[in-house]
């Protein structure tokens, strides 16, 4: 080993992080001559504004902050790049018992249904007496704001006048929800999972419900500081694969979920974590459902930064009135993902990476893998649960096709 390097990254208490903590734990940046520190932060605010101020040089970091760092659209923001996703899915929309009942009674079911449980909260919605309800998401520029908008707006619900959208750390939202302060939220793992076993919540719908392989974190690196140390870059972001592939093993499932549980991590119960880990939700009372791909650390290149995946979120950005588009805007928030860089990292490992940057019409033919290992990917332009599909050659017309609310 040559150049030793020495990297700060911050992180919530989320099980997402996993690959950025096994990274460490587990020996992965070690083994690449990095001296990795952890720091657990409480808000995706510090975490944006602390990269900005060189308290860390990566963070692990929500998928559309950096593209809204670098559109001008948060405060005190070092221009971000993400090079490397940090696995697909991992989120949930959970009720209070009481949405949930009404919900039930307009035909909710178990299933995690994406449509049929909409339909149902919008009716619960409509016959609903007092003040607007109430649903938190964890930051203004989030998977999460996205995709519960995407979601309600697809079941007929507006989100700006039928519910009320406000802002929580995750920590904070299952007592949030049990106190009767929120009536529903959309948040990472394990934090649903906490809502249920405390007897505050049920689980209404889940993010690869949504938006099928669709991406929650990134690692958000400091662009000027990854300019000056590319070597420095490299080198985390193959500890992180390794981490990926370690994180996907079903042997390892119980190790990570303990290690997830401790005092410098999550430092929640172990019986917290694993529900994600192993898709056995248990998502209302002692009902368990079973749920494909909710957190995927390694497959479906779940660690490639697609730039189509950027500009999805670019389009919720313009569709909710955060920015106007425009080619400008659209070229600064496809750049901030770097699949360049995810595969000059990578390519001494050999491995399997896409051959297109975005998943586009088409793309089947033209992602072939490259590397020596021959494996396949199967790949596709992103699909969502009410028949949408996202093509970014085709974004300004996706744009204009996004109403703000859809005809019933």
């Amino acid at each position: 080993m040559s150049e030793r390097h020495t990297i700060t990254a911050g992180f919530m208490p989320l099980l997402d992080s996993a690959l950025i903590v096994a990274a460490k734990e587990k020996g992965f940046a070690e083994g690449e001559g990095i001296d990795l520190t952890l720091v657990r932060e409480t808000s995706w605010a510090n975490i944006r504004d602390r990269l900005a101020v060189g308290h860390f040089q990566v963070a692990h970091m929500l998928a559309p902050m950096p593209i809204a760092c670098n559109l001008g659209l948060t405060p005190l923001a070092a221009h971000t790049i993400a090079p490397m996703a940090l696995g697909l899915g991992g989120n949930a929309v959970t009720v209070s018992n009481a949405l949930w009942e009404a919900m039930a009674a307009q035909g909710a079911g178990h299933d995690l249904d994406a449509a049929q449980n909409g339909r149902a909260l919008k009716a619960a919605l409509a016959g609903r007496r007092g003040r607007v309800p109430r649903f938190a998401v964890v930051h203004p520029h989030s998977g999460h704001v996205y995709e519960l908008r995407y979601w309600l707006a697809a079941c007929g619900i507006d989100p700006d006048r039928d519910v009320e959208i406000v802002i929580l750390p995750p920590p904070l939202m299952a007592d949030a929800l049990g106190a009767g302060t929120v009536d529903g939220y959309c948040v990472g793992e394990p934090w649903n999972t906490a809502a249920v076993v405390l007897g505050h919540g049920h689980i209404a719908t889940v993010k690869a419900a949504i938006w099928r392989s669709s991406p929650e974190k990134v690692l958000g690196v400091q662009a000027e500081w990854a300019e000056r140390h590319p070597e420095a870059l490299a080198a985390l972001l193959r500890a992180l694969y390794k981490a990926a592939v370690w994180c996907a093993g079903p042997e390892h499932r119980e190790t990570l979920a303990a290690l997830l549980a401790g005092p410098a991590y999550i430092d929640r119960p172990l019986d917290w974590m694993m529900p994600a880990f192993s898709g056995a939700m248990r998502i209302g009372g002692d009902r368990v459902a079973t749920v494909a791909d909710f957190f995927v650390p390694q497959a479906k290149a779940a660690t490639f930064p697609w730039k189509s995946h950027a500009l999805w979120f670019y389009t919720q950005m313009v569709r909710w009135g955060q920015i106007p588009h425009d080619k400008a805007n659209a070229a600064i928030a496809s750049e901030t993902y770097r699949p360049d860089l995810y595969r000059a990292a990578l390519k001494p490992l050999g491995v399997a990476l896409p051959a297109a940057n975005a998943k586009v019409e088409g793309a089947l033919a033209r992602a072939t893998p490259v590397g020596s290992s021959g494996a396949s990917l199967t790949l596709g332009p992103d699909g969502f649960f009410d028949g949408g599909r996202f093509d970014p050659d085709a974004i300004d017309g996706y744009i204009a096709g996004q109403q703000v609310l859809p005809s019933p």
